[in-house]
């Protein structure tokens, strides 16, 4: 990894890391009835717990490919002519679309398996009220 790639992914570290620390906070206040009157935490803490996480991967994910692309799109222009450069450039591109595909790919195979399967959604994480 040159010393340019190593700037960028660890600029984009750098931004992501702010976000999460400065979105959290803001985001902690939406949980919910989760938490009884002595703040306390309940099992039906883990429905909002597993969504933020899901949502972090999710926004994880799109970040990586947008720097995949840009990295790719990158050594694909300042290659020079050289074949081998241009090569890696190209399999990056191409990984970073193939990953996107899979992604959209396995949204697809979840929302047809919740239509065939007549469950409201597949994509909504609940735990029942225990009685």
């Amino acid at each position: 990894m040159n010393r340019k790639t190593f700037r960028l992914f660890y600029y984009s570290f750098i931004v992501l890391f702010t976000y999460f620390i400065i979105a959290a906070p803001v985001s902690a206040a939406t949980w919910g009835s989760c938490v009884q009157d002595v703040d306390v935490a309940t099992l039906q803490c883990l429905v909002p717990m597993v969504e933020r996480v899901i949502q972090g991967v999710l926004a994880l994910a799109g970040v990586a490919l947008f720097v995949m692309l840009v990295v790719g799109g990158y050594n694909f222009l300042l290659s020079g002519g050289d074949q081998k450069k241009l090569e890696t450039a190209k399999g990056t591109i191409t990984g970073a679309i193939l990953g996107l595909v899979v992604m959209v790919v396995a949204f697809l195979i979840i929302k047809t398996i919740a239509t065939f399967t007549g469950v409201g959604s597949v994509t909504n994480f609940t735990i029942p009220q225990w009685k």
